[in-house]
């Protein structure tokens, strides 16, 4: 579609009234899933976020890469296993997902973002501290005899580094790394460190790109996008299976962001071009908006 002058005009002058509001704001932006299987849409998020820094916003990029992870312990010959949604992770696994995530992935996502004219910084939880994690703790796994290993969850996030990368000017790329006390590694769900990232930042906005439109009333139901929740509604929404499976640790994520300072939080459709863009400078908006 080509747009005349007067659309492109006319988009500007919508887009005006939002970067007025959000300069100077931080917007954590989790970046993963169907988002980074497309070459069009890898694209799309990382221009996406130059933009919002050029107009001086400033946008926090927290990564997974689970496909990428999976790739390579099929390369090198290693099992995949998961239990209850989670990752089985030994000390040989937990040294590829590292490998993977804060060299591969990561650095691929900084290398993208200076090659479409921004500045980024690749970092993850164990650089100055940034992440301090402990192990997850699984009742159901446990009552089953599995140990999950180096799977971990957020004790506490230090965003000096952070805070230190935005007002240099470059875009923080993080990987969800955490580190023990011990100075155990710990591959943690990027959903939940994007959270609690936007918590210790107290960011404005918290924007999880997913594979699906948002959330529904009703799955089989295309017209029943629930455009706003409230966080006092989740676990009815939960119970009741209308929010289930990957969905309930990006909405788990939200809850505790909205609960620890953060404005708002956005859970929308990565796979839409410039999606970003839709969500943060259009009066419509895309996905679902969990507020509090």
């Amino acid at each position: 579609m080509v747009l005349t002058p007067l659309e492109k005009a006319s988009i500007l002058v919508e887009a005006l009234p939002y970067i007025r509001k959000f300069s100077g704001a931080t917007v954590v932006i989790k970046y993963g899933g169907r988002a980074m299987v497309s070459e069009e849409l890898e694209r799309g998020v990382i221009t996406d976020c130059i933009l919002l820094k050029l107009v001086g916003i400033h946008p926090v990029i927290v990564h997974g890469g689970g496909k990428a992870i999976d790739e390579m312990l099929k390369k090198l010959g290693k099992d995949i296993k998961f239990v209850h949604g989670q990752r089985v992770t030994d000390d040989e696994t937990m040294e590829i997902v590292e490998m993977v995530l804060a060299g591969k992935v990561n650095k691929e996502i900084v290398s993208l973002i200076n090659q479409l004219g921004g500045k980024g910084i690749g970092i993850c939880g164990k650089d100055a501290g940034l992440i301090t994690a402990r192990p997850k703790v699984l009742p159901e796994a446990a009552s089953e005899g599995v140990d999950l290993g180096h799977v971990g969850e957020v004790e506490r996030v230090n965003p000096e580094i952070i805070e230190t990368v935005i007002n240099e000017g470059y875009i923080p790329v993080i990987a969800p790394i955490g580190v023990g006390e011990d100075g155990r590694s710990y591959n943690i769900n990027a959903d939940y460190v994007a959270g609690a990232v936007a918590a210790a930042l107290k960011a404005n906005k918290l924007v999880l790109l997913t594979d699906v439109e948002g959330i529904f009333a009703d799955r089989d139901d295309p017209s029943s996008l629930l455009s706003v929740i409230k966080a006092a509604e989740v676990p009815d929404l939960i119970n009741r299976g209308v929010i289930a499976g990957g969905m309930i640790p990006k909405v788990e994520c939200c809850v505790y962001a909205l609960n620890n300072g953060v404005g708002r939080t956005h859970i929308i459709d990565g796979r839409i071009l410039h999606s970003i863009l839709l969500e943060v400078f259009t009066d419509q908006g895309v996905g679902t908006m969990v507020v509090k």
